[in-house]
């Protein structure tokens, strides 16, 4: 009935999570279901939430590891790949008892620990496994849920039903999709060899929680007087955790999967109350360092880690009159530095925003910032009276804002390139960018032959980026916004200031 009731669960968190992250018609956030992520460790701790922390440890210290069983979905994708492999493999699975490397596992912990105190959170971004599964989601997923959907609109618009509606399909990021693809394959494969190898090594998550574990007050414990050493139950634990010949359990690395109760023909497995261990403390068997593992997953860390450098030493300079000093952080963020002390690049912001103004970044951020969300608008402008970035983030990265607030949130200021202007090349009227901007930061103002030609006003911009989508000129747009390293407060503008300007038709 344990497991059972632990299946349900896990499948309930697990499907709701990833379709928060699949979901582009707001179904879920219209019903409020972003908590879903806000429950998630690292973001809790990221966001300081004390209550939701101490509800995970309350019960970590009380049941063990549930929530790495059935709350964290990189932990349910790991018993799904399982899953998987046992009923489609030639050979029976089976598990065996395995020497915890727990040195391995402080020392990752320590370097995630200081890239927190350093405010260099890619580390923690990369390991984290919820934001770890959202990368997955976001860029492995979600294009695949994409086609299923653009597919249905063509089939039911064809009979005159648009019940649904075609969405585009691309890839924010291509060092983003390589991180999730390594990410896939990598925990897919330890998943398939080795179960929760993964949670009980790698994962800061999984080591912080093993050590609450250990002193759990319910938990499972074996019955030496019904033992009959068949090994069935070691056979069965995914976690590698139980040494049915010492009849011992690692309770570091239990994760509550209730696999072995069942398994356990002797009935000797019992998952009940009691002070202390009762058969004595974990024993870990002096087998031998698989070192093979371990070379796998540290070279896995170093080929990510060097996917930003590749790129920063392959990127091209396109010679472009102008180029941004700064990425433009999401509103919110309130600056740059807080959006990297606080972001762990899950990218539920990315799949959120309905206008794609938002996407991974390189090193633009400086490889501290890598993978984090930053405005750019090549497939569109930051609708003014959006806020559901803000709105979803869990880690308190991106602080909720009003619409109010938003309205006088400047994440940068509009900058203008006469020269580049087809006013002023081609003699011409456009006015795009005015007409685009909601502010009236960019307004048009007389030129001569009786053209007009834009004018800014920085002062009033919010840096919605409506003026440089809009903007004509190719390849290198004649109005841009300056990203502001900390966000500023706009100056409220004069909805009656703004002049008439008879516009022929446009530049394009």
């Amino acid at each position: 009935m344990l497991k059972k009731l632990r299946v349900i669960l896990s499948l309930l968190f697990f499907g709701l999570i990833t379709f928060l992250f699949l979901d582009f018609a707001g179904l879920i956030a219209n019903h409020r279901l972003d908590w879903l992520a806000r429950i998630q460790f690292i973001p809790a701790l990221m966001a300081h939430s004390i209550i939701i922390l101490l509800v995970i440890i309350g019960v970590t210290l009380l049941f063990g590891r549930i929530y790495c069983s059935s709350v964290c979905p990189m932990g349910v994708f790991q018993d799904i790949v399982s899953y998987v492999s046992k009923k489609t493999g030639k050979r029976k699975k089976r598990y065996r008892f395995g020497k915890a490397k727990n040195i391995l596992r402080l020392i990752l912990v320590g370097i995630v620990a200081i890239g927190v105190i350093s405010h260099v959170t890619v580390l923690l971004g990369l390991t984290d496994p919820y934001s770890a599964y959202g990368r997955m989601v976001s860029n492995i997923l979600r294009p695949v849920y994409l086609s299923g959907n653009n597919l249905l609109e063509k089939i039911f618009t064809s009979f005159d039903n648009y019940t649904f509606y075609r969405k585009e399909i691309f890839i924010a990021d291509g060092a983003a999709f390589a991180v999730s693809l390594i990410t896939f394959a990598g925990i897919g494969f330890l998943a398939w060899k080795h179960g929760r190898l993964y949670c009980n090594t790698i994962c800061p998550v999984g080591t912080i929680l093993g050590l609450a574990g250990k002193f759990s007050l319910i938990k499972i414990r074996i019955d030496e007087s019904k033992c009959n050493h068949c090994s069935i139950c070691e056979t069965k634990c995914k976690a590698s955790c139980i040494d049915s010949k010492k009849q011992t359990i690692d309770y570091s690395r239990c994760v509550d999967c209730f696999n072995c109760l069942g398994s356990c023909k002797m009935k000797a497995m019992k998952f009940t109350f009691g002070r202390k261990p009762a058969f004595g403390q974990n024993v870990e068997n002096s087998t031998s360092t698989d070192t093979g593992k371990r070379r796998f997953l540290l070279t896995g860390i170093a080929g990510i880690a060097s996917v930003p450098l590749l790129m920063a030493q392959n990127k091209l300079n396109s010679g472009k009159p102008y180029l941004r000093k700064n990425a433009i952080s999401p509103p919110g963020a309130l600056s740059r530095e807080h959006l990297q002390r606080h972001c762990t690049s899950c990218h539920l912001c990315i799949d959120k925003c309905p206008t794609q103004v938002l996407k991974p970044a390189f090193t633009e951020y400086g490889l501290g910032g890598m993978m984090q969300p930053m405005m750019y608008f090549e497939k569109g402008y930051c609708n003014y009276s959006c806020t559901l970035c803000s709105e979803v983030c869990p880690t308190g990265a991106l602080k909720p804002l009003t619409v109010a607030e938003k309205h006088l949130t400047q994440v940068g200021q509009v900058v203008f390139v006469e020269d580049l202007c087809v006013v002023h090349t081609e003699g011409t009227n456009c006015g795009a960018c005015a007409e685009h901007c909601p502010t009236q930061a960019v307004t048009m103002v007389p030129y001569k032959n009786e053209l007009t030609i834009p004018h800014t006003n920085p002062e009033i911009c919010v840096g919605c980026g409506g003026c440089e989508y809009i903007c004509p000129v190719r390849p290198h747009r004649a109005i841009h916004v300056e990203a502001n390293l900390e966000h500023k407060k706009a100056k409220p503008f004069d909805k009656g200031e703004k002049q008439k300007v008879e516009i022929q038709d446009f530049g394009f």
